[in-house]
């Protein structure tokens, strides 16, 4: 049954991990959880990331025999709500691992944050807003 506790995992297609790991942990702050590149013929090469013990995973997936090349659109969001205006500091360590400050495709998010692309060119959304608000 799902419940306020339930776990979520988001996952989604990456050209390059290495990459991806720079914004998301280096960057956002992140925590890698879990990692394979065994190199296993049928498995993906695997980036889990996100908080320890935290309800949810970001995971990020590259076939080596068969890459997918990521397709995100305008409304593609990873959204975090904040609470809080987004520090200058912060975004200058996101555009510095490999993203772009972009306008947001909705001005609702403008309005009360910052987009910025990863370095697949998904939208990350830094909202100064609470959960709640």
């Amino acid at each position: 049954m799902i419940d306020t506790v339930t776990r979520i995992r988001i996952a989604r297609p990456s050209r390059d991990l290495g990459a991806a790991e720079r914004f998301y942990v280096e960057g956002l702050g992140l925590d890698v959880l879990w990692r394979t590149t065994g190199r296993v013929p049928g498995e993906h090469d695997l980036l889990m990331l996100g908080l320890p013990d935290g309800a949810w995973h970001f995971e990020l997936t590259h076939d080596p025999e068969q890459p997918l090349d990521p397709t995100p659109t305008v409304d593609d969001l990873f959204v975090l709500y904040l609470g809080a205006p987004v520090d200058d500091s912060f975004l200058a360590r996101l555009t510095a691992t490999g993203g772009t400050r972009v306008p947001a495709h909705n001005p609702y998010w403008d309005d009360h944050g910052v987009t910025v692309t990863d370095p697949d060119g998904y939208r990350l959304v830094l909202c100064s807003r609470t959960w709640a608000a």
